[in-house]
């Protein structure tokens, strides 16, 4: 059979491909360009011009940009009310500002498992991790995958829990038909570069509600308000004045970010069509690769999928994840993980969280490993990275 490259055979590709890379037009550079030579850099008319396009591409009431996704988390637990006491129920498999936003608003995070299929959040486990101290979920779209809406939605509703989306990897997708962004209670956005869509760092925050509006608006921008309805000494003595009303944050986006973002707005169908082509070729090839296990999707969710995700069944591939992980290099496919669970982490540790929580997301961690994906990859590209995890299965297997 052939010879990996790390035992000295030629690889499958000469340059390396990466698990994800933005996709940045002459377009994206003269919209950006325009803003540079205008008389706005921060603070002017394209931040709320993005904010009105997304509540028009998501059905959304309001939008809020921030300057990224954990502020657009920490904002919307802050509008949530989320505060000391108080728990906010999450999944461990998620970047780790899901539970930090928790943190940051001096509350506790709880891990709920996973659907070992799915890689989403469990509504059963959401619903046994609840107690009288449980004051919000924040139901992450895992991989672009819509969770459990419905079910998620039933739960808080019965217990008076605010429900918080965080689409960090799911701006496009639907679920039942709705843009994500309209459904929860808040949903949050990120958009660096190796999301759907990018700003080069940036975020939002989406609601239907006009009062966590009012609390996203002061959250972002240091608590201060020009609105002569919030303020105390009103009516007051010029257009200069403003107050400070709560406390809040400098978690701005600026005008060249926003123009960047509205951008690439225009091109968001065609991005998520291409990464749909991209998962069924995927899908289509490792169906039937035994010591390959693929995501599983829920009828309900129409995915723009963010990460694609192969979990290795080591003992049918007779290696270490390491060990596929530096082959896959050697053949300059160049792969991820995504992630360790959070309360793995030291920190959680020194928070009084240890291992075994959750034994589906520790299970699921051990073999996972997210493959390329992103809307430029050619069909060579794809055909490319087939090959690879192909032949290094095929190699492991013998």
């Amino acid at each position: 059979m052939e010879k990996l490259a790390i035992n000295g055979g030629e690889p499958v590709r000469k340059e390396k491909i990466f698990y994800g890379k933005q996709w940045v037009s002459e377009a994206d550079v003269e919209a950006v360009a325009e803003v540079l030579r205008g008389d706005y850099v921060t603070c002017g008319p394209y931040v709320s011009a993005l904010e009105r396009k997304l509540e028009e591409y998501t059905g959304a009431k309001h939008a809020v940009a921030v300057a990224n996704g954990t502020a657009a988390l920490h904002c919307a637990c802050i509008a949530a009310g989320v505060g000391p006491g108080d728990e906010v129920i999450t999944t461990p498999m998620t970047f780790a500002a899901s539970a930090n936003c928790a943190l940051y608003c001096g509350a506790m995070p709880v891990f709920a498992d996973i659907n070992p299929e799915t890689y989403n959040i469990d509504p059963k486990s959401i619903r046994e991790h609840i107690t009288d101290k449980t004051k919000a979920v924040v139901a992450v779209d895992f991989t672009g995958q819509a969770v459990e809406l419905d079910e998620i939605r039933a739960i808080c509703d019965e217990h008076n829990l605010v429900l918080i989306e965080d689409a960090a990897h799911s701006i496009g997708t639907e679920y039942k038909g709705k843009k994500v962004g309209s459904i929860a209670d808040m949903t949050t956005f990120s958009f660096h570069p190796v999301k759907t869509i990018t700003a080069g760092e940036g975020g939002a925050i989406l609601t239907n509600d006009d009062e966590l509006y009012k609390k996203l608006v002061l959250a972002h921008a240091h608590g201060i308000t020009h609105d002569e309805s919030l303020m105390v000494e009103a009516p007051h003595e010029g257009p200069w004045y403003y107050e400070e009303i709560s406390l809040g944050y400098n978690y701005r986006l600026t005008d060249f970010q926003s123009a960047l973002l509205m951008s690439q707005m225009n091109r968001l169908d065609e991005f998520k069509a291409r990464r749909q082509a991209i998962v069924k070729a995927y899908n289509e090839a490792f169906a039937d690769v035994e010591g390959i296990f693929i995501q599983k999707e829920i009828e309900e969710s129409d995915t723009c999928r963010h990460l694609y995700i192969i979990q290795l069944e080591l003992e049918k591939l007779n290696c270490t994840r390491r060990e596929f992980f530096d082959a896959l290099s050697a053949e300059n496919v160049q792969c991820q993980i995504h992630y360790v669970p959070v309360y793995w982490f030291p920190y959680y540790q020194q928070l009084g969280f240890k291992k075994g929580l959750c034994p589906n997301a520790e299970k699921m961690y051990e073999g996972i490993m997210s493959i390329p994906l992103y809307p430029r990859m050619t069909d060579s590209d794809v055909a490319d990275v087939i090959h690879a995890v192909k032949k290094v299965a095929e190699y492991y297997r013998k």
